[in-house]
């Protein structure tokens, strides 16, 4: 069973009401890749520009639960469109909502954790697969569930590492928010592709 009206079925015949065309694939890599890196960004912003205010006020998990608040307050905006048909907003809030505070959660427990190398990757993974699980739940897509949490993960982790290496390279707030940006493309591309991926049935029924 889908969640909020996700399942193929009910995404073409919403998709049918309307004459826009299907995206293509590459179009939902470009456009998850350009939207949440702009997305990215605004929220590195609170980390790269007042995190040590924010540590000291509420501790590092509170102030990385404020930078997933932006992440997701301007998520609908940026992304809606990766889903088919009209209502995509309010059906994207809800569905990228719950995927990534559970992303956000199993990353933060993840890092604290283990710290250094071994935590960022135990937490992308643990956030990657958490949020695969669920994108496959709230589409009915479970036989796409290895597809879906491998892309997430390797694009996750090649934008995030990368990043990490610019962050390194340039100093202060520029490199932080160059980190954001190299995160934004690269888990934005995953996330271009897994919500193509998830709606692959739909688009067979509209074929």
């Amino acid at each position: 069973m889908s969640w909020f009206q996700l399942d193929p079925a009910s995404i073409a015949q919403r998709t049918r009401s309307t004459a826009a065309p299907l995206p293509s694939f590459a179009a939902s890599i470009t456009r998850g890749a350009i939207g949440f890196t702009l997305l990215s960004v605004a929220g590195f912003v609170p980390w790269a520009v007042t995190g040590r205010t924010l540590y000291r006020a509420i501790g590092e998990a509170g102030m990385y639960a404020v930078c997933a608040l932006v992440f997701l307050a301007l998520s609908g905006p940026l992304l809606h469109r990766l889903l088919l048909g009209p209502g995509s907003l309010g059906r994207f809030y809800k569905v990228f909502a719950i995927a990534f505070t559970a992303y956000s959660i199993a990353w933060i427990a993840g890092w604290m954790s283990l710290r250094g190398h071994p935590g960022s990757l135990a937490g992308l993974f643990a956030g990657t697969a958490v949020m695969g699980v669920i994108l496959a739940a709230a589409f009915d897509a479970w036989s796409s569930l290895l597809k879906l949490i491998t892309a997430l993960f390797l694009a996750n982790a090649v934008g995030y590492f990368i990043g990490g290496v610019a962050e390194a390279n340039v100093p202060g707030v520029a490199g932080k928010l160059l980190w954001g940006v190299c995160y934004g493309i690269g888990f934005g591309a995953g996330l271009g592709y897994a919500f193509h991926e998830c709606q692959s049935a739909a688009r067979r029924l509209l074929a």
